[in-house]
C-alpha cells in the first residue's frame, strides 16, 4: 500500500480547540523522510473562502492529496453556502466512492467557527467529543494534553499552543513551528 510506496513520511500534528465561541487550528511545521527532517516551516493549516463564508482546514498527510480534497471541499462549499456539515458528507461521499480519490491519503480538520470535523478517506465525518480534535504523527499527544489543558480556563489559543508545546516535546515527528488559525461565529 502507501506504506509500501512512500516509506517513513511522517511528520504532522493538526489541533483544533473549540473554546469560547471560537475554534483554534494549530499546525506544526516539521515534514519527516525516516530519520531525516526535509522541512520545518510547512504550513499545513489553511484559511479557504467559498460562497462568502470562511472555513479553517488541517491537514495531515500528502500535501498534494490534501490540496486536491480542499478544492473539492471548497466546491462543495460553493454548492452548499453555509452548510459545513452537508458539504463535508458530500466530499467523504465522493473520497469513499470516486475511483480517483479513494487512493488519496490525507486527513482534514475543518471548522467555520461552530461545527468542528474530522474527515477521513474511510468515509467518516467525524464530530469530535470534548471539543478537541487531532490528527497526524503526533496527533495522540496534542489530544491528550489539550484534553487535559481543557480542565484549565485558559482560552482555546492557549490551549492549542501549550498542547502542541507538549506534542513537540515528545513526538520526533513535531515541532514549535506552528501556524495557527483562528475562526469564530
Amino acid at each position: 500500500m502507501a506504506e509500501d510506496r512512500f516509506p517513513g513520511w511522517h511528520g504532522t500534528t493538526i489541533l483544533a480547540v473549540r473554546r469560547g465561541g471560537e475554534v483554534v487550528v494549530a499546525g506544526d511545521g516539521q515534514v519527516s523522510l525516516g530519520q531525516t527532517v526535509i522541512k520545518g516551516s510547512a504550513r499545513k493549516v489553511r484559511r479557504i473562502t467559498a460562497a462568502g463564508h470562511e472555513v479553517v482546514c488541517g491537514f495531515a498527510g500528502s500535501t498534494a492529496d490534501a490540496f486536491t480534497l480542499l478544492e473539492r471541499l471548497e466546491k462543495k462549499l460553493e454548492a452548499t453556502p453555509g452548510q459545513l456539515a452537508r458539504a463535508c458528507v458530500d466530499l467523504a461521499k465522493d473520497w469513499r466512492m470516486d475511483k480517483y480519490l479513494r487512493n488519496l491519503e490525507a486527513m482534514l480538520i475543518v471548522t467555520d467557527g461552530t461545527a468542528l470535523f474530522v474527515l477521513t478517506g474511510a468515509g467518516d465525518v467525524l464530530e469530535p467529543e470534548h471539543d478537541v480534535a487531532a490528527i497526524g504523527s503526533g496527533g495522540n499527544f496534542a489530544l491528550a494534553a489539550a484534553r487535559g489543558l481543557m480542565q484549565t480556563d485558559l482560552p482555546a489559543e492557549e490551549v492549542a499552543r501549550k498542547a502542541m508545546a507538549i506534542a513537540a516535546d515528545i513526538c520526533v515527528y513535531t515541532n514549535g513551528n506552528l501556524t495557527v488559525e483562528r475562526i469564530a461565529k
